[in-house]
């Protein structure tokens, strides 16, 4: 699933593309997960202008003329591509036609989804200023492992599976510490890598992809990846799966109990 890195990307190139265009019809094709009705798109948004398209946390937001609101939320196979005529990508969600060039939403397991009105989570922002030492001494009051909490989106919002490894391995925190047991000094330490992580990730992909608007980038991460069986300074990487979900870690991180 494109965590905030690749979505911040996402967004910013298909601002740069759609920003200041008139939408003319949003065309469902598949719609059996999504919570409005077909006809409702095009009756809210068809004939307004979009002015923007952000990124909020893992999802994004098309924010049209009028005060309309949309969401579009990729989840773990989601993708985007722009087309100007004929759609050609299977697997289709939805397609938003705009004057002169158009855009689908597509996902071979049908779960990316779009809605209006999309509310925040109630998570503070991974990379915004409310992401500091105070907020997380805050929230780090609970038994539960650190890694669960940073992947919780009513907590942090931003931060999935694989930007987690990342920015416990920096910290050097074991993802299976019990977070109130986490020093200030890690804590303070945390703050600061989770932006130094998510930020460097941003620039990097933008240099490395001019325009990019799909598929996330996984060649700059340093232990969540297939890539490597050990970290930068050494240490054995371990694979530890529990359903869907991989963690890797080293043993240079300690546990916190």
């Amino acid at each position: 699933m494109p965590e905030l890195p690749d979505v911040e990307v996402f967004s910013r190139n298909l601002h740069k593309i759609f920003a200041g265009k008139k939408l003319l019809k949003v065309k469902i094709v598949n719609g059996k997960k999504l919570k409005n009705k077909p006809a409702e798109f095009s009756k809210k948004l068809a004939g307004k202008t979009l002015k923007r398209i952000y990124r909020s946390g893992k999802e994004m937001r098309f924010e049209f003329s009028g005060g309309h609101l949309l969401g579009l939320h990729l989840m773990l196979t989601g993708d985007i591509f722009v087309f100007e005529k004929v759609n050609d990508h299977h697997s289709t969600i939805a397609e938003l036609y705009f004057n002169g060039i158009n855009l689908v939403l597509t996902d071979r397991m049908g779960n990316a989804n779009i809605r209006l009105g999309p509310v925040d989570k109630a998570g503070v922002d991974a990379i915004s200023k409310g992401l500091n030492f105070k907020y997380l001494k805050k929230v780090l009051q609970s038994k539960a492992a650190i890694k669960k909490l940073l992947t919780n989106q009513d907590i942090i919002r931003g931060i999935g599976n694989s930007y987690s490894d990342e920015i416990l391995w920096e910290t050097r925190i074991s993802p299976y510490s019990v977070s109130n047991k986490i020093p200030d000094n890690k804590i303070k330490e945390l703050a600061t890598v989770i932006k130094k992580i998510l930020k460097k990730e941003i620039i990097q992909i933008n240099r490395n992809y001019k325009g990019k608007i799909n598929v996330e980038v996984k060649e700059f991460l340093k232990i969540h990846t297939k890539e490597r069986t050990k970290s930068p300074t050494g240490a054995a990487i371990i694979i530890d799966k529990k359903g869907m979900m991989k963690t890797y870690y080293t043993r240079e991180q300690k546990l916190y109990t």
